[in-house]
């Protein structure tokens, strides 16, 4: 089984802190839609036949498109592929998008998943990111869907901002536990080369969280989201038990999935494609039946090093007899050859034939990972 990412490229405005392909342009919208639908028919044998099970449409903000942009794309998509019952179909939305007369035209389509991207309940943090809605709006809109029946909701927080004190993102999370959502993603805030954030940095106008600040955050969201009975699955999510992201986690256990608009990445366990990050030249390769994609091959090593990173990240870390069946004796050897400095320093722990992260070495991740790669 498979899932289908549909990236949607439009933003009213640029957040700071994001690298995404979007677009504020809304002239483009037909000429995208189109190009989907035609993209679909293109690609659609990519997965050679495998069930749909996850659809997610992520952005950019899918919320942007209509509910008649959405019932033409569904439409499509029943057409190209199989799917299966009981989906996870989620859509990614703003607070300010979801009015009362949105949420009631996502209530005629087949939508059974909402995240919603908050990232914080404070405006004064929200405007330093350049977001276009108010803590308030969020909350209500939160509200608004519970009262609509869409209660399988996900919100999204960033931590880590500039200044930001232990005080505030404690108080971050408690507003967001009072909304009694059953998921929530939290991401430390990131200076990506090329963002608006960035430049500030290089400007010397904002600076980065220290190491210990950051760490400290991190423990506290564990440890909150730990005692309001959420489970962390994954290094940046947490839900209540049944309300795990299923598509998400599809990407965590090697399941295929193909992705669809500008700069969306596929993958079928033989090979990774990503479609060109523009959105008008995505827009004339698909018109042409030439989408512009570029094409990488997986050897034996690189996907040996995409098992390692994905499952690792995840509660249920490495399975040491996946591994073995996966790549074979050799692999594991050397796997858990690697892997002797981080469980010596106790980043690592080997039980019950899994390799997972501690937690200490859930905030030092990159470096566990690292060392255990095929160089």
């Amino acid at each position: 089984m498979a899932g289908l990412y549909i990236h949607v490229p439009f933003c009213s405005k640029r957040c700071l802190y994001c690298d995404f392909v979007s677009n504020t342009d809304m002239r483009y919208k037909e000429p995208y839609v189109a190009a989907l639908i035609q993209e679909m028919a293109l690609r659609a044998p990519y997965l050679s036949g495998e069930p749909i099970e996850t659809i997610y449409f992520g952005g950019g903000t899918p919320s942007q498109l209509s509910a008649s942009d959405f019932r033409t794309l569904f439409e499509v998509i029943q057409k190209h592929f199989t799917l299966m019952p009981e989906m996870e179909i989620t859509l990614e939305a703003n607070p300010d998008d979801l009015s009362a007369s949105y949420i009631q035209c996502l209530r005629t389509l087949p939508f059974n998943r909402l995240s919603m991207g908050i990232q914080s309940f404070h405006d004064d943090d929200l405007r330093l990111l350049n977001r276009r809605h108010t803590a308030a709006q969020a909350i209500e809109a939160v509200d608004r869907c519970q009262q609509a029946g869409l209660t399988n909701l996900s919100i999204d927080l960033i931590y880590g901002l500039p200044s930001q004190t232990k005080t505030a993102w404690e108080d971050n999370l408690a507003q967001a536990l009072a909304l009694q959502v059953p998921h929530l993603s939290a991401y430390h805030l990131t200076y990506e080369e090329g963002t608006a954030l960035y430049r500030l940095l290089e400007e010397g106008k904002v600076q980065p969280v220290e190491e210990e600040v950051s760490l400290s955050l991190f423990n506290t969201l564990i440890d909150q989201l730990a005692e309001a009975g959420y489970q962390h699955y994954e290094i940046s999510n947490f839900a209540k038990p049944g309300f795990y992201s299923r598509h998400n986690s599809s990407y965590w256990i090697g399941k295929s999935y193909l992705g669809l608009g500008p700069s969306a990445h596929s993958y079928n366990g033989r090979e990774r494609e990503w479609n060109v990050a523009s959105l008008p030249i995505y827009i004339k390769g698909i018109e042409r039946g030439e989408p512009q994609l570029e094409r990488e091959e997986l050897d034996l090593p690189t996907r040996y090093n995409d098992f390692v990173i994905t499952r690792l990240r995840t509660q249920w870390g490495i399975a040491c007899d996946e591994l073995v069946s996966t790549f074979g004796e050799k692999w594991l050897s050397y796997c858990l050859q690697q892997a002797q400095r981080s469980l010596q320093q106790g980043l690592l722990t080997h039980e019950e034939g899994r390799l997972r992260l501690s937690r200490r070495g859930l905030f030092l991740s990159d470096g566990v990972m690292s060392d255990l790669l095929w160089v």
